[in-house]
């Protein structure tokens, strides 16, 4: 959704934020100011900055550090870790040698124990971290003194070491808190190149440069994310120069073009739109409706009008120009072949033009986040799309603290999207075992076929049968849809024409607070 981790805040905070605000937030300095601080407009804040309840466990959190980094390419490099770990013969043993000189943001050393600490309280059932799944093939992890650490695996997992970008937090400070509800949370202690400055719920998030950074200290010493949920208010604000820079829609995007002190990028990224349809609902339960949906979709013409070319179809959780995409899984639209499946399954249309069995008519409603035109956009193209086969759509703007208790019975305008490893969002999008669990297996899907294809991609390294395995997962989902998969998004961002050589990474779902041009901000130049 907003993701597993991160909750978008009531588009009314960002409006009234919007209306008081002719400066920075909060006076920040940085707005078509000097290159030395930087402040950047954002759709959404996550509920905490502790590694220990998901925040940052994909890289590029600014607090902390993992074992391992992502590059620029997604290639693993070494950050806490001295270097790449070592893997046993039969690939579960891998042993980390830890980086020296190291010490937490408060001036205390980091050791091996931290690392046991991280891992062990992630793994605690206890812990309330949604992504507990992705480590459920560590057995043990262990110190060896304190410059290296030892991870046990139940079996061989060819995904692991890229789970190993997870930040580590000091033991010293977190293990006498409950990681849930404790002040580490909201006051974070971490390796990273910045420390938190300022954190004001809904408004804005301030980090500044870590004096006690292992690494080369950056030169953007002030970095300021501004919470503005809303589309057209983000785009106003840094129009007006309140904002250095915004993640923005492709088509809002596209009104800076020209403007010849701010430059436009786009990443590329795993990110994809798609409907979530409950299993318990009377009419999205039936998998026939499921698959009449699935035909009558116009993909094309979403990534055209909706995402500006932007983007391309999406005919599952993976980019169709993926290398582990499942070739021949693409699909046509077929508004036809979706009224004869509906006709065959006894959804006769009424005098209206709508559908119904058995009594229960062939409607139901789909909520996306309020402010989010990208999604608003889709869900009134898929209903207008779903009205031609004779399903009744209504579609419903809320916050997500009015969604989140539907998302079991009512349809949902979904985004997801993992990098690293196609193990990392097949498996909470699918299977059977996290039904319901949060955000993950959303529509509460089951299919025993994907389980076991899961399963068998998780448990092997051989890359043979992983492909084989997610080209099950990938097929079994076309036949069986337990969404809709719509879009699959390139991420686009406006900045500031201020520094040097910017980069952007291949993205997840999650993007804008730590993605976007600003993932590696420590490593900024100033132009000139």
């Amino acid at each position: 959704m907003a993701g597993r981790r991160i909750r978008i805040v009531a588009a009314v905070v960002a409006l009234g934020a919007a209306a008081t605000a002719c400066s920075a937030p909060g006076g920040e300095s940085g707005a078509e100011g000097a290159a030395d601080s930087v402040v950047l407009g954002v759709a959404a804040e996550p509920d905490s900055l502790s590694p220990l309840l998901g925040y940052g466990k994909d890289g590029n959190s600014k607090i902390f550090d993992g074992l391992l980094e992502l590059g620029a390419d997604l290639t693993l490099r070494p950050a806490l870790a001295a270097d790449l770990p070592q893997v046993s013969p039969d690939g579960r043993t891998y042993t980390y040698t830890l980086r020296d000189g190291v010490t937490f943001s408060d001036g205390k050393p980091f050791t091996a124990a931290d690392v046991v600490f991280t891992y062990e309280t992630i793994l605690d059932e206890k812990t309330n971290n949604p992504n507990r799944s992705e480590l459920a093939a560590v057995d043990s992890v262990r110190a060896d003194g304190e410059g290296k650490v030892v991870f046990r695996l139940k079996y061989p997992y060819a995904a692991f070491a890229a789970r190993t970008v997870l930040p580590i937090v000091p033991r010293h400070v977190a293990a006498g808190q409950d990681p849930n509800t404790g002040s580490f949370n909201t006051d974070p202690v971490g390796t990273g190149p910045y420390v938190l400055a300022d954190w004001r719920k809904g408004e804005k998030v301030v980090f500044k440069a870590n004096p006690r950074y292992w690494g080369t200290k950056p030169e953007v010493e002030r970095v300021t994310m501004a919470i503005v949920t809303d589309d057209d208010v983000r785009a106003t604000r840094l129009r007006s120069g309140d904002l250095d820079g915004a993640v923005l829609p492709p088509a809002l995007a596209a009104t800076f073009k020209g403007d010849r002190d701010r430059k436009t990028y786009r990443a590329k990224s795993y990110d994809y739109r798609a409907v979530s349809l409950p299993t318990a609902n009377k009419v999205t339960g039936d998998p026939t409706v499921r698959r009449a949906l699935d035909l009558a979709v116009d993909r094309e013409t979403m990534v055209d009008k909706i995402l500006n070319g932007a983007g391309r179809p999406a005919y599952g959780p993976l980019p169709s120009n993926d290398t582990w995409f499942a070739k021949g899984t693409e699909r046509a639209r077929d508004t036809d072949g979706a009224a004869r499946l509906l006709d065959r399954a006894g959804w006769k249309a009424g005098a209206d033009g709508i559908r119904a069995k058995g009594g229960v008519r062939a409607a139901f409603t789909l909520y996306h986040p309020a402010g989010d035109k990208v999604r608003r956009d889709h869900a009134l193209a898929y209903a207008s799309d779903a009205k031609r086969i004779g399903v009744d759509i209504t579609v419903k703007s809320a916050t997500w603290a009015v969604i989140e208790p539907e998302m079991g019975r009512q349809a949902v305008l979904a985004g997801f999207g993992s990098i690293g490893d196609p193990d990392f969002g097949l498996y909470t999008l699918l299977h059977s075992t996290l039904a319901g669990d949060g955000y993950n297996n959303m529509p509460r899907y089951t299919n025993p076929a994907v389980d076991r294809a899961l399963d068998d991609g998780r448990r092997t390294r051989d890359t043979t049968a992983r492909k084989a395995a997610y080209d099950t997962v990938q097929r079994e989902l076309a036949k069986d849809p337990g969404y809709t998969f719509l879009t699959h998004l390139e991420h686009v961002y406006v900045l500031a024409d201020r520094w040097k050589d910017l980069t952007t990474q291949v993205e997840p779902h999650e993007h804008g607070f730590s993605s976007g041009p600003w993932w590696n901000v420590e490593d900024w130049k100033p132009q000139g």
